[in-house]
């Protein structure tokens, strides 16, 4: 079986784009408009034929079985308007993702989204922690570590203030993916150095603090192949030494795992070169931030199991450990129909 751990719903039908260009316009009109949740109007129909004709196919086409699903990442936007307007936009997109995991139970099992907002205390996320993974049967979250959308200026993912969503992640038996969202700072494109950036950050904050130590069963994905991460591990590995640190293998290594959205095969056979096999979990983000195909190889850049095929170290049971083995484990709630 080939499980991706990492896909999001980006071919939306068009009442959810609607839904959210209102509330927009909402809160640029009133920046402390409450509103309410309201509804978003879109049919069962409407959601089979944008995953059929997208997600779907390409899981046909590409030889995997399962796709972990969550919100489009860039639509997450929390740094858009305040609390209530976080609350009711996750509630939905939420909602939508349970949605497509009932129409497609064998294809897509369920991630979810935070209502995190700048300045408010990560703890109010812990409801819709709740209410997903226990009402409605989500596997894990996705963790923004910058709600800001690029100019960082809440706590870092090792502050207390995050506790209370690690203790209910140890609760739960779920994991997090550290994912920001949209860059609403010019400095930063927002796949291409913003995602990259917060993924290096957010394995720096969480390495050089004692979160693991006070939450030792906390699982924690880096995406996007761990960001800069794997290219200068012998930098990380460095610092921890000279701050008086564990090191990495000692540490981080039983809490961390890092997915293989890497799109060129040297990428993906550096990362397999340096992170131990157990800590790598599939994933290919598709559709997601590059959808074209490489002249170089005539292939899409984002059919990712091609390159763990190709990689000519790996034994054939550590290509599967990668492909499924480690995400059960991860997503220990995950429950696969025979």
């Amino acid at each position: 079986m080939i499980i991706d751990c990492h896909g999001h719903y980006t071919t939306t039908p068009p009442g959810v784009g609607a839904y959210r260009e209102a509330q927009k316009e909402a809160v640029a009109n009133d920046p402390l408009f409450k509103g309410e949740k309201g509804s978003i109007d879109v049919t069962d129909d409407e959601i089979r034929e944008s995953i059929e004709k997208n997600q779907l196919k390409l899981q046909q086409d590409r030889g995997t079985d399962l796709t972990i699903f969550s919100p489009r990442a860039s639509w997450m936007g929390h740094h858009v308007g305040n609390e209530w307007t976080s609350l009711y936009w996750t509630q939905h997109q939420n909602d939508i993702i349970k949605r497509v995991c009932d129409l497609f139970p064998k294809n897509f099992a369920p991630v979810a989204q935070l209502p995190q907002s700048p300045g408010s205390a990560p703890e109010k996320s812990v409801p819709e922690i709740r209410r997903t993974v226990e009402e409605l049967g989500f596997l894990g979250i996705n963790l923004n570590p910058d709600p800001s959308g690029g100019y960082w200026q809440d706590q870092s993912l090792a502050d207390k203030s995050f506790y209370p969503i690690y203790e209910v992640m140890c609760e739960l038996d779920i994991p997090a993916m550290v994912h920001v969202s949209a860059a609403c700072n010019d400095c930063f494109h927002t796949t291409g150095s913003h995602y990259l950036g917060a993924d290096t950050t957010g394995f720096q904050q969480l390495v050089m603090s004692d979160v693991f130590k006070d939450f030792p069963s906390l699982k924690i994905i880096i995406p996007h192949g761990g960001g800069a991460v794997p290219y200068h591990w012998g930098r990380f590995r460095g610092i921890l030494q000279d701050q008086g640190y564990a090191p990495l293998e000692e540490s981080a290594l039983q809490n961390i795992y890092f997915d293989t959205c890497v799109y060129h095969q040297r990428g993906i056979d550096l990362l397999l070169d340096i992170v131990p096999v157990k800590n790598i979990l599939f994933a290919s983000e598709m559709i997601g931030a590059v959808r074209g195909i490489d002249p170089e190889t005539g292939h899409y850049f984002d059919d990712t199991k091609r390159y763990i095929d190709n990689n000519t170290k790996l034994t054939a049971d550590e290509k599967q450990q990668i492909f499924s083995g480690n995400a059960k484990q991860v997503f220990s709630r995950l429950k696969l129909e025979n």
